[in-house]
C-alpha cells in the first residue's frame, strides 16, 4: 500500500521520515523543496505536485498549516476535488476546529473517499523520536488501519468515536497544554525576579510531584534562555483561538485560557511569534516592567 504524506513542516518532515524507515512505501510532497530532498534521501518517492501525489496513493496523510492550506491541497471547492479524494482515505492529521474537520469529512465521503481525523500531541523533539500520542476519530476499520499505520510515529493512540472526537480531544489537551506551560512561564518569571536561582528552582520542581517531560524540557530552555521553537508561538496562539472558538460555540467557560490567549497575543504583536511558546514570557515581562513603572510615578 503506498502512503501520500503530504505537508513536511516543523512535525511533518520527521514523522514521514519515520514512516520511511519503518519500511512504508511513503509518497510524499512539499511546497518547498529541501525538506523533500531530506526524505528523498532516506527513501521516500516525491511527488511533482500535490494533485499527482494525492491520486498516486491508497491513503493520504494530511500534516498541513491550517484549515486553508487543507483546503487547498485537497482542492475542496474545485473540479480537482472529486478526483483528488474519491476511493482514497484521507487521513486529517493536522490541528483545526472540529466544525471544519466535520465539514471536510462529509465533503470527502460525498465524492465518494473515506475520511479519518488523527492529530497528534506533542512537539518537534517526540515527533523526531516517534513518540506522539494519536488521536483517531472515524468509522471502526478505518480507525483501526491508520491506528496501525501512524505506529511508527506515535507511542500511543486513542480511538476517539466518530468525527470530530479526535480534534476535540486534542483541544482539550491543548487547552491543559497551554495552561501549563504559561504558568510554569510564569512562575519561572516570579523566581528570577525575586532573585532565586533559575536553575535551583528548576531543581526544586524537577524533583517535586508538579514535574513531567514538558516542564522538564521547557524549564531547561528557560533557564538556558533558549528560544529556539518546538512549539511556536503562534501555532499556540492559533491553538488558543481555536480552543476558544470551540469552547463559545458550546457555551463552556475558558478563563485560564482566556488569560493565555491575551498574552499569547500580546507577545505576537512584539513580533515573538517564531520564537518557542516560552516566548510569551516577553509579554510577562512587559507587564512586570509596566507594573514596576507604575510603582515608581505613585511613589511606592
Amino acid at each position: 500500500m503506498r502512503v501520500a504524506f503530504l505537508g513536511l513542516g516543523h512535525m511533518g518532515e520527521s514523522m514521514a521520515a519515520n514512516l520511511v524507515r519503518s519500511g512504508v512505501d511513503v509518497l510524499a510532497w512539499n511546497r518547498s523543496e529541501p525538506a523533500l530532498r531530506r526524505l528523498a534521501a532516506l527513501g521516500a518517492a516525491t511527488g511533482a505536485s500535490a494533485r499527482s501525489t494525492l491520486r498516486g496513493a491508497e491513503v493520504a496523510l494530511l500534516m498541513l498549516a491550517d484549515e486553508r492550506a487543507v483546503d487547498e491541497v485537497l482542492g475542496r471547492g474545485t473540479a480537482e476535488f472529486a478526483g483528488n479524494v474519491a476511493g482514497r482515505l484521507v487521513v486529517h492529521m493536522g490541528t483545526t476546529s472540529p466544525a471544519f474537520s466535520a465539514s471536510l469529512g462529509e465533503a470527502v465521503r460525498e465524492a465518494g473517499g473515506r475520511y479519518v481525523e488523527a492529530p497528534v500531541s506533542g512537539s518537534r523533539v517526540p515527533a523526531e523520536q516517534g513518540m506522539l500520542v494519536g488521536m483517531v476519530a472515524g468509522g471502526d476499520a478505518d480507525v483501526a488501519l491508520v491506528r496501525e499505520l501512524v505506529a511508527p510515529m506515535c507511542r500511543r493512540t486513542f480511538a476517539c468515536g466518530a468525527v470530530p472526537g479526535a480534534l476535540t480531544m486534542k483541544l482539550a489537551v491543548n487547552l491543559f497544554l497551554i495552561a501549563m506551560v504559561t504558568g510554569l512561564v510564569e512562575a519561572s518569571h516570579f523566581a528570577a525576579n525575586s532573585g532565586l536561582d533559575l536553575d535551583l528552582f528548576r531543581s526544586v520542581l524537577d524533583a517535586g510531584p508538579m514535574a513531567s517531560d514538558v516542564s522538564r524540557v521547557k524549564l531547561d530552555k528557560l533557564v538556558r534562555s533558549d528560544m529556539s521553537p518546538q512549539a511556536g508561538l503562534s501555532d499556540v496562539l492559533m491553538n488558543c483561538g481555536l480552543v476558544a472558538d470551540a469552547a463559545r460555540a458550546a457555551g463552556i467557560a475558558t478563563p485560564l485560557l482566556d488569560q493565555s490567549h491575551q498574552l499569547y497575543a500580546e507577545a505576537e504583536a512584539m513580533g515573538l511569534g517564531d520564537l518557542d511558546m516560552i516566548g510569551v514570557s516577553g509579554a510577562i515581562e512587559e507587564l512586570t516592567a509596566a507594573r514596576r513603572v507604575t510603582r515608581i510615578m505613585q511613589g511606592r
